[in-house]
């Protein structure tokens, strides 16, 4: 929607700038059909995700098999994750993401053709099914972090800088809202027509996010900061020394490594989703439909702080808002685990979902800011391996803990040990609390004419 000044808020401040600014959306045409693809494309992901877990949980009934889709989501990111950040940098990034979208479609066509098949029912298929499946998920999260950093670093090349955190915004606003309501309508949908159901929607979706990409301008390399030329026309080997030079670009540039460490300390040890089905048994009766209420009950809080996000990406230091962000989502699930009305509980993952927006938003703020074009691809690579398969890992260890222990101590320790690692990182990386947006020092100041005043 196009704002006015807007009236004061109750602190002073115009209303208009404390919801998110949809300016990105009305001045470039490229991304709005890249947001509008990826919004519709989305939706049948988070179908699917429910699908794989009550598919994986029927067929076996084990927290640790569950946990076992974090490791096939996650597995492949970390493994090529670098490599594909590296050629990101090399390559048309456009055409990149391309291949990667047709070859996530076509895994997305394999689960349709497996969940419509007998073991579709998920509890009559036993583990050889569910190894199947766990396999097709992790073909397609392959494909996806081959086109992960290229998708990334499209970004940095449709907007201006100071249009970048808005973007951010929109496209966080587009991912709770997928999760918000693409879980939901999974439960529903298998309900009503099994997992297989799921998995068509989803591969129809493809067809949006694939014109999101394909409408794009080419996006051919540029030349390192350095001077070293990118190969030009055609598809080239990404060295290790590209790969080197993108963990030393992380390493020495004290807020982007702080900004990744945090998200990191909040992923890897407080990640509850493979927990979701055990607690759904315990509180809700185990039924398709509750299940989706618990990635959706997150999405509630996150779709909230995304509307409202002119509250914090307006503020001039991300960096202070990522910590707080992530200590909030830590100290969130600790309550979570601890209290025993499943409404209250679903309360506090909205809370923890509104705080995990805000330090989202802010760390790609930070890091995209940060990094030269050049760069982008790499960077995203780190992004990608700490942003998503961070989260993987981290439903890996919830699940193994859970086993081992009880959903509860998993929980709440996975919560407390993120609130110490991000309280850690806050005292040892100053550079990240010192993070300024570019033009906010100059903004603090007055100018002559307004000193005058």
């Amino acid at each position: 929607m196009v704002r006015g000044p807007g009236r004061a808020g109750r602190f002073g401040a115009p209303a208009g700038r404390l919801v998110v600014d949809t300016g990105p959306l009305r001045t470039s045409p490229a991304f709005r059909r890249l947001w509008t693809g990826r919004l519709v494309s989305g939706f049948g992901t988070q179908m699917t995700a429910v699908a794989v877990m009550y598919q994986v949980w029927r067929g076996t009934g084990s927290t640790v098999w569950t946990g076992a889709v974090g490791l096939a989501e996650g597995l492949p990111l970390i493994v090529l994750g670098l490599p594909a950040g590296a050629l990101a940098d090399r390559v048309d990034r456009r055409r990149l993401n391309l291949v990667a979208v047709a070859g996530a479609a076509a895994c997305s066509v394999l689960l349709a053709v497996q969940g419509l098949g007998p073991g579709g029912s998920g509890h009559r298929s036993g583990h050889l099914v569910v190894l199947g499946v766990l396999a097709l998920v992790a073909v397609q999260a392959g494909f996806g972090a081959i086109g992960g950093p290229a998708a990334g670093a499209i970004l940095p090349r449709l907007l201006p800088k100071e249009s970048l955190p808005a973007a951010f915004a929109l496209n966080r606003v587009t991912w709770q809202s997928q999760m918000l309501v693409g879980p939901a309508l999974g439960g529903l949908l298998i309900g009503f027509a099994g997992v297989g159901g799921c998995y068509v929607l989803d591969a129809l979706s493809f067809t949006a996010g694939f014109y999101g990409v394909l409408s794009l301008p080419p996006m051919p390399p540029r030349a390192a900061p350095d001077g070293e030329p990118r190969a030009v026309g055609g598809a080239v080997r990404a060295g290790l020394r590209d790969i080197a030079a993108g963990l030393a670009f992380v390493r020495r540039t004290a807020d982007v490594r702080g900004a990744l460490l945090t998200d990191l300390a909040a992923t890897v040890l407080s990640m509850p989703m493979s927990l979701f089905p055990l607690v759904n048994a315990e509180r809700f009766g185990g039924s398709p439909r509750t299940l989706g209420l618990f990635l959706s009950a997150v999405a509630v809080g996150g779709v909230l702080a995304s509307v409202l996000s002119g509250t914090f990406t307006r503020l001039p230091r991300p960096g202070l808002v990522m910590l707080c962000g992530s200590t909030g989502w830590g100290l969130a699930l600790v309550l979570f685990g601890l209290v025993t009305q499943p409404w209250l509980a679903l309360g506090l993952l909205a809370v923890a979902g509104a705080f995990d927006t805000a330090a989202v938003i802010a760390r790609s703020t930070v890091t995209r800011l940060r990094t030269p074009d050049a760069m982008q691809g790499r960077l995203g690579a780190a992004e990608q391996i700490v942003g998503q398969a961070g989260p993987q890992l981290g439903t890996m260890r919830a699940g193994l803990v859970a086993g081992a222990t009880s959903g509860t101590v998993s929980l709440v320790s996975g919560g407390s040990l993120c609130v110490v690692a991000v309280a850690l990182v806050a005292v040892t990386s100053p550079a990240l609390r010192r993070t300024t947006l570019p033009g906010a020092a100059q903004a603090a100041t007055p100018t002559p004419a307004h000193a005058a005043e």
